[in-house]
């Protein structure tokens, strides 16, 4: 499977923007962003050029791709699968990102993460209404229960992310009940939820060109 090796923190850099790739170091002093607010490479300093109006658009789209860890022809089925939908194309991709299991389990807290929530999804250790679901893209819905699996729930590294999860915070469209490793989807998010700094209109833009 194709997946994206590079230096995440590079990636933070690039985009001039904190990401969260890194999980807890994101939160940590050791944060490369924070010790090095600038480009990577030898001319991360060099005075700042002014883009050109395709340069910001492609930004956009690969800062949001990094920030859910998704490669090009996925994300490119997502925003044609976002464009078939009623409503406003960039609202409607978004919402399809936020659905994706992964991300759940990252806003859930069970993953510090969503690469470390890919993994947890991949080894088969998240039930979806009772049912194991090891595709990290399988879009969840309104009143989809997702748990974890009873025998990772003496995971040290996942009830530590349990414990951290305060600092995030639960987005509202999600009921987590930490005792019982489990949520309920309440109902499925909204733009207005979405507090990272995306202008998805950019991202409409680049594709309809």
């Amino acid at each position: 499977m194709a997946r994206n090796i590079g230096a995440a923190c590079r990636r933070c850099r690039r985009e001039g923007l904190k990401l969260y790739l890194k999980g807890d170091r994101c939160y940590s002093d050791k944060c490369s962003y924070e010790r090095r607010a600038f480009g990577p490479g030898q001319h991360g300093q060099a005075r700042f050029k002014k883009l050109s109006n395709y340069a910001i658009q492609l930004r956009e789209k690969q800062k949001v791709k990094s920030m859910y860890g998704m490669l090009e022809n996925q994300f490119r089925l997502n925003f044609h699968k976002a464009d078939l939908q009623k409503g406003v194309t960039g609202e409607n991709l978004l919402i399809l990102l936020e659905r994706r299991l992964d991300n759940t389990v990252f806003r859930l807290g069970f993953a510090a993460s969503r690469s470390q929530s890919r993994q947890l999804v991949r080894h088969k250790h998240i039930l979806v209404n009772g049912k194991k679901v090891d595709i990290p893209s399988f879009l969840i819905s309104a009143g989809d229960v997702v748990s974890l699996k009873e025998k990772s729930r003496a995971n040290a590294a996942i009830n530590e992310n349990l414990e951290a999860v305060v600092r995030r915070g639960v987005p509202s469209w999600l009921e987590l009940d930490k005792d019982n490793y489990k949520a309920t989807v309440k109902a499925l998010p909204n733009r207005e939820e979405m507090t990272m700094p995306i202008q998805e209109q950019l991202i409409v833009e680049l594709y309809s060109k």
